[in-house]
């Protein structure tokens, strides 16, 4: 499935006994959708093209603006006004012309969440509000997909993987994203990027990260952060791991189910 060109731009996952020959061809045979080009979707759309991922879609509907390019580095100067689907198309084909990319220049609502998310094994989102986390979740529970979901703070972050509609070592369902958050914060309890700043170098270390789990979930190594929530402190360089499960009243995979489908988003 590699040629020899690909062989050789591989050549340092190949050898590495945890990915190799079958692992890089797993990583070319795969569909990742990254939600939003921005501070997070873009360090991880460069690492998962780099990577030798077959298929990448990028989905956001806003285009480059200046203040973007500090922390938004799949983009440059002179794609400002520019669709961001666009500009990253181009930078993953210069990254990487093996990858095939899909661009959905449209914003992910109800109405199109399931449709999307349904036409890729693997879902990274780096959405910027707790309305579209929400959304995705629950669309990539009901689709039956993996999610990598990140979250960036002034100088915080977190990272977990989500693969609620599969279940543990131990038969147990795995947990599903309102297991970890049963609801989103008050409307104006927490800052917006633009009212409150953003460490561009700290974007991207996460979206990096955002990469590092999809990979992993393709590949199929090491010990995912399934059912873990992995805290980061900027300000003291510290690195901490949240367990958690599912709960037995959440709504989507809980005891009593009341979300069927994404009507509640409309």
């Amino acid at each position: 499935m590699l040629n020899p060109e690909e062989l050789e731009r591989y050549a340092r996952h190949i050898v590495m006994r945890e990915v190799g020959g079958p692992g890089q061809a797993k990583l070319k045979a795969a569909r990742v959708l990254v939600i939003g080009a921005g501070g997070l979707g873009a360090p991880a759309l460069m690492y998962l093209a780099a990577a030798g991922v077959g298929t990448l879609g990028v989905i956001d509907d806003d285009t480059v603006s200046l203040s973007n390019l500090q922390r938004q580095v799949i983009h440059s100067t002179c794609d400002i006004g520019r669709p961001k689907t666009d500009s990253a198309r181009e930078r993953i084909a210069a990254i990487n012309p093996h990858v095939a990319v899909r661009t959905h220049n449209v914003r992910l609502d109800a109405g199109n969440a399931l449709g999307l998310v349904g036409d890729y094994d693997v879902i990274a989102d780096g959405s910027d509000n707790f309305a579209t986390r929400y959304l995705v979740s629950d669309a990539c529970y009901l689709a039956k997909r993996t999610l990598v979901t990140g979250a960036l703070g002034v100088f915080d972050a977190s990272l977990t993987t989500i693969r609620a509609h599969d279940r543990n070592a131990k038969g147990e369902a795995n947990p599903t994203y309102r297991c970890l958050f049963p609801e989103p914060p008050p409307a104006g309890t927490v800052p917006t990027c633009a009212e409150a700043g953003v460490l561009g170098a700290l974007a991207g270390v996460l979206g990096s990260m955002m990469a590092l789990e999809v990979i992993r979930d393709i590949v199929g190594f090491g010990e995912s952060l399934v059912g873990r929530l992995l805290m980061i402190d900027a300000r003291s360089m510290r690195f901490e791991t949240l367990n958690y499960a599912r709960d037995p009243s959440n709504p989507l995979n809980g005891d009593s189910v009341t979300i069927r489908d994404l009507s509640s988003h409309r």
